[in-house]
């Protein structure tokens, strides 16, 4: 044994050497090919001025916190079509601002940009969001019945219920102090927090009132913000590099509370089905969820979702199905907030249809057209996911003749499209008349895109619409929303389109 570790020592600098060659020779080699890269992506993107970048840091510098979108926007009255935004020295992405573009975009069926969305894979699994190719397909085509008509109709009454709790712990919270604004993301958070679960997945929590699902909202909140901070860390592209930084180990603790939240929402109803039986329970139950059908996917072979498959997808849904359309309820009462003459005009609308009840039902939805002209106004203006990135699988063509290659990145701006003036008059300005019939026939195609738009459209698109008009409803139908001065908000655009300062409204109770 002595004999064997004086060999070791003695040769330990041959091996140190080599080791130290191999090193440098691995740090030239990904400089090469990362010059080699950049001179690629400098030559397919010729074609498309943008603004200037530093050669280490890209266009980072220039967005400071807080002014992401305002940059953006200013880049795109400059660039109205398309410019290239620099991640870093190395890492190009066409941002696109025009409809014209998000339709040649949207129409292709492109995948997702993995050198993006691949951040979101520890967390959210390989579900219909990151999924790729026939396998997307195939989950796609098994979930859609999850979000068919006769699914939807019996949600309703369950987004009331949620809205309901929330609006009597607003009257609790105004009832202190007349003058409080709240802050609205928070609460509404956990109220579509609620709603996901009791619709969704048919379980009875208390979020609302007993802090339960505290920890997995928090996990959200900072899962969302660390994903898009990493977004934009050159350093933290790497995995190794980003597990060992504070950031990363934050992100993994996140992640380890939020897979607790859907694993034991999946644990309960595998038992479920364990002990009534699969065929039983669904004889028993008065509609089927999103689990169930879940659950009892099959493909054409007969083979349902994997476990790791089928927590991917809740993982998913439980994300998207609440802190999207959140956003999109919180935005929503911010315009109304701004604009109390649309305000009033949808409640007046509301109190006409419902007549002398307080809950709305399903057949309400579709006798308030001008409530939902405005909530369509405000996702034109605050749309809930301002950004979603492809990946060319072959070459692309644009309408004016300029040309990317296969593999280029395109990210196309949904914040920018909805405020571009050549597709909309004075866009600035909240008017919700540009969604009535006539103007919606005339709007070009792909102007209005909030829930993105071709094959890989939201599929839950209708789920949250009629989620938003629900809660609208039935906060319009109890208080007067008013804007706080003191603490407008300041939209900032992570996986979903937030404040970096809260949404503050102050709130009247209606006699």
């Amino acid at each position: 044994m002595a004999s064997i570790m004086e060999k070791i020592v003695a040769s330990s600098p041959q091996f140190l050497h080599l080791f130290i060659g191999l090193f440098f020779f691995y740090v030239l080699l990904k400089t090469v090919q990362l010059y080699w890269r950049k001179q690629v992506f400098l030559r397919s993107f010729r074609s498309f001025p943008g603004p200037p970048r530093h050669w280490l840091y890209g266009n980072n510098k220039e967005i400071s916190r807080g002014r992401e979108l305002d940059k953006l926007s200013e880049w795109a009255e400059k660039y109205p079509y398309a410019f290239p935004r620099w991640f870093g020295g190395f890492l190009p992405v066409l941002v696109v601002n025009h409809p014209d573009y998000a339709k040649a975009v949207f129409g292709r069926g492109d995948p997702k940009a993995m050198v993006t969305y691949r951040f979101l894979a520890p967390w959210i699994g390989e579900g219909l969001l990151l999924l790729n190719g026939p396998k997307w397909f195939q989950h796609r085509r098994l979930l859609t019945p999850g979000f068919h008509y006769d699914i939807l109709k019996p949600y309703v009454a369950l987004i009331a219920e949620s809205t309901k709790v929330m609006l009597c712990k607003w009257e609790k919270l105004i009832a202190k102090d007349t003058m409080k604004s709240l802050e609205m993301f928070e609460h509404i958070s956990l109220m579509t927090l609620d709603s996901i679960m009791k619709c969704a997945f048919s379980y009875q929590s208390s979020s609302q009132t007993d802090s339960e699902l505290d920890c997995y909202i928090k996990a959200v909140y900072d899962l969302t913000y660390l994903v898009s901070r990493r977004v934009r860390t050159l350093l933290h592209r790497n995995d190794l590099i980003y597990r060992c930084s504070s950031p990363g180990r934050h992100f993994l603790e996140a992640c380890r509370l939020a897979h607790q939240h859907t694993e034991k929402v999946i644990e309960e109803r595998k038992r479920y089905f364990k002990e009534e039986g699969e065929l039983e329970m669904l004889q028993k139950k008065r509609h089927l969820d999103f689990l169930d059908i879940l659950l009892c996917a099959k493909d054409e072979n007969g083979a349902g979702l994997s476990d790791e498959d089928l927590r991917a997808e809740v993982d998913t849904f439980m994300f998207e199905g609440h802190d999207t359309t959140a956003s999109g309820i919180s935005w929503t009462l911010y315009a109304m907030a701004q604009n109390p003459e649309h305000q009033q005009r949808c409640r007046e609308e509301i109190m006409e249809t419902l007549g002398e009840r307080d809950v709305v039902q399903w057949d309400d939805l579709g006798k308030i057209p001008y409530t939902t002209m405005c909530i369509k106004e405000s996702l034109r203006l605050y749309p809930p996911v301002p950004s979603v990135t492809r990946q060319l699988s072959t070459p692309i063509t644009f309408c004016d003749g300029r040309t990317l290659p296969e593999g280029s990145l395109v990210a196309i701006n949904i914040y920018n499209i909805h405020r571009n003036p050549a597709a909309w008059q004075d866009p600035e300005v909240f008017d919700p008349t540009r969604f009535s019939l006539e103007n919606s026939s005339r709007r070009h195609s792909h102007a209005f895109v909030p829930f993105a738009a071709g094959s890989r459209n939201c599929i839950g698109q209708q789920f949250a619409m009629n989620e938003m008009k629900v809660a609208l409803v039935q906060i319009l139908l109890r208080f007067e929303i008013l804007p706080d001065p003191a603490k407008p908000p300041v939209p900032v655009p992570q996986l979903v389109l937030k404040s970096d300062n809260g949404i503050n409204l102050l709130l009247k109770r209606l006699n």
